[in-house]
């Protein structure tokens, strides 16, 4: 009969390698344990709505007791970071920091501020998710891909799934003070202010054209190409730079 440390060999994304990054080092206490989970929510290797390896597993992956880890999931439930469903498991909570600002930031500044802005945080924010990306992540990439194709010249479904697939290159950075910044960049593209921008620059051709430099994006992270990856994200927003410069001529 196969024991649980060989359960976790064949299985090795059971516990998500304790977590993500940080490798199988032991964690005897429960706040020891508790910060690390914490930080594995925070950075989205466990994801809201995601079910948390059983308690079993969380044990043998860090060397301590199944009490242990009960403590630790109770500091979390206490937190709200967790909820624990009898029977079924623990769940993610946690869906990002709260935003409160974005509205009366997006009264102060220009779309082609906002554009500045992107091109200042999302290229080192790309390189990072070209080294920290799991299989995981790169799916969840590849379906919002899969929605900005099947968008069409539908401007509206088109902006959403975009919104979307950069926000996953943020929580691919696994840093949390990045993902927060990037919630506040997508809660300002989503102000009304927008919406004249967004009628004159979408034309079909145009989220076609989109679509590649998206999936070239994509193609560089699957490929952990960190260089190619900063070089891909910085001509898209290049690209939408020019078409702004273009529509406010308009």
């Amino acid at each position: 009969m196969p024991s649980q440390q060989t359960d976790l060999k064949e299985n090795p994304l059971d516990a998500r390698d304790a977590f993500d990054g940080e490798g199988l080092v032991p964690a005897k206490s429960a706040n020891a344990i508790t910060s690390r989970l914490r930080h594995a929510i925070e950075t989205g290797v466990f994801a809201d709505g995601d079910q948390l390896p059983p308690e079993r597993q969380l044990a043998v992956a860090l060397g301590t007791a199944r009490s242990t880890i009960r403590k630790a999931l109770d500091q979390l439930e206490q937190k709200g970071l967790v909820v624990r469903r009898v029977g079924s498991g623990t769940f993610v909570n946690f869906s990002g920091p709260l935003q409160s600002t974005a509205g009366d930031v997006a009264d102060l500044i220009s779309p082609l501020q906002l554009i500045e802005t992107r091109l200042a945080v999302e290229p080192y924010m790309t390189k990072l998710a070209a080294i920290h990306a799991t299989q995981k992540d790169l799916d969840g990439i590849e379906s919002c891909l899969e929605q900005l194709a099947a968008a069409a010249a539908d401007q509206d479904r088109f902006t959403h799934w975009d919104s979307e697939f950069h926000l996953h290159l943020a929580r691919c950075s696994r840093n949390p003070l990045i993902m927060h910044i990037y919630q506040e960049i997508n809660d300002v593209r989503a102000q009304a202010q927008w919406e004249r921008m967004k009628r004159v620059i979408l034309s079909a051709e145009k989220i076609r054209a989109y679509n590649d430099q998206h999936r070239a994006i994509f193609q560089a992270l699957c490929n952990r190409d960190v260089a190619g990856a900063v070089d891909q994200i910085t001509r898209h927003l290049e690209t939408a730079r020019q078409d702004l410069l273009g529509a406010e001529d308009k």
